[in-house]
């Protein structure tokens, strides 16, 4: 017998994804391969998955000091969402409420709404306030079923805010077990006292913010838009990042088309993301490449718009195609993977396998992060999300609520969502426990 660290046996079915390739993308066909194990068992040993299998095969093969028996449910790759914005002091319910009142953005925006509001409060508050929420923020991920993230700074808008923004992020994740690639998003808006010299500020992040923060981000975003930050003003930024050793991000063709798929395709970025007004050369461009489309139905849902990225346009094309939270106080606030894949199912007519694949894998690879997590391959991160549904057939047909019971972490259960009918996994304090 080979000893390891602990089994997870009896998972009434185990999503692998194990039956194509450990890394890159997925596209067209292949998004719709799962891998399924019936009984399914995973062995794992230092954080990292040493086997899979049916539970008969992996006992009668390894040994583990501790053994966790999920009867009844479903067991996915720990999701991976690459789209959040969880830095941030305050929540914008307010405007919410106005927005489903009739009020416009601009109404919003004359109200001390929007992204300046957000602004604002972060500039207004301390780095171990800040810290405090962030912690919050990502504790609520896990309690989702997430286990990586992309997390993006964009509410501080000067070069001490932004600074703050990255330093409360790192503190955060010293205290939270999950993966994170940072983001610096600096380019998101411009701030009132740039309103109008806007090309200074554009200098101002080039030369700048990005030399000075590049040490604590991983990527660069920038909201490319009509209105926000044109191609000109985008491209530079994303150049002046790219000098700096950053990834690239693109919100792109999320509101007007601007070509935003494309510019990001140009600058090779790792990924153009919202893309619900995208062209078709958008679509070709991104097909032809490995720029991921990250398309995010919970922010069109939340602000009570109708166009939703083409999803099967995409998928069709040959896009890698990964799906995200969007995460954030204004225009997103959730952290439900799973309401997203009921999103992702109903409005962009994507299939479960699609939607499953879209929040692992795919998301991993946009995040170079592939070799590590999205699939259940020996050798990566020993991640898990654990769901309380009848078969993955019910990944996005289970609408609403929390279906997940457990989120493992490099193969340690970090939260538990309890009832009186599961098992008592867990002893000591250690898990969080809701």
């Amino acid at each position: 017998m080979i000893g390891v660290d602990r089994l997870f046996v009896h998972c009434r079915e185990l999503v692998t994804l194990s039956d194509g390739p450990p890394t890159g993308p997925r596209r067209g066909e292949t998004m719709r391969r799962l891998g399924v194990i019936e009984d399914g068992a995973v062995a794992v040993r230092g954080g990292r998955i040493v086997a899979v299998g049916t539970t008969d095969a992996i006992a009668a093969e390894y040994d583990a000091a501790e053994e966790l028996d999920l009867s009844g449910f479903v067991v996915l790759p720990g999701f991976v969402d690459c789209h959040t914005h969880p830095v941030f002091a305050r929540t914008r319910e307010n405007e919410f409420h106005m927005r489903c009142a009739g009020a416009d953005y601009m109404a919003i925006t004359a109200a001390g709404g929007g992204i300046l509001s957000s602004m604002q409060a972060v500039r207004e508050t301390d780095l171990e306030t800040l810290t405090e929420r962030t912690v919050e923020h990502l504790w609520g991920f896990l309690a989702h079923g997430t286990t990586t993230v992309e997390a993006k700074s964009g509410y501080g808008l000067s070069l001490a805010a932004e600074q703050k923004s990255l330093e409360a992020l790192a503190a955060a994740l010293a205290q939270v077990p999950i993966a994170c690639k940072r983001t610096f998003l600096g380019a998101h808006e411009f701030p009132p006292e740039y309103r109008d010299d806007r090309a200074a500020y554009v200098q101002l992040v080039c030369e700048q913010m990005i030399p000075a923060l590049a040490p604590l981000a991983d990527y660069c975003d920038v909201f490319a838009e009509p209105g926000v930050f044109d191609r000109e003003q985008s491209a530079r930024v994303l150049a002046a990042a790219r000098a700096h050793g950053l990834g690239l991000r693109v919100h792109a063709d999320e509101i007007q088309p601007m070509a935003g798929a494309e510019l990001a395709v140009e600058y090779g970025a790792a990924s153009a993301d919202h893309l619900g007004r995208i062209s078709a050369a958008g679509i070709a461009a991104l097909a032809g490449s490995d720029t991921v489309g990250v398309l995010l139905p919970g922010t069109i849902f939340f602000l009570g718009k109708t166009h939703y990225a083409p999803a099967r346009a995409m998928i069709e094309a040959g896009c890698a195609v990964a799906l995200a939270t969007d995460f954030n106080p204004g225009s997103c606030h959730t952290q439900s993977m799973t309401l997203i894949h009921s999103l992702a199912c109903t409005q962009m007519k994507m299939s479960a396998e699609e939607v499953i694949t879209a929040s692992t894998i795919n998301p991993a690879f946009s995040l170079q992060l592939d070799a590590e997590c999205g699939t259940l391959h020996p050798g990566k991160r020993a991640d898990l999300c654990v769901l309380d549904l009848p078969s993955w057939r019910a990944v996005g047909y289970a609408l609403g609520g929390n279906p997940v019971v457990m989120t493992v972490a490099n193969g340690e259960p970090v939260v538990a969502n309890v009832s009186e009918r599961e098992p008592d996994w867990f002893e000591g304090d250690d898990p969080v426990v809701g």
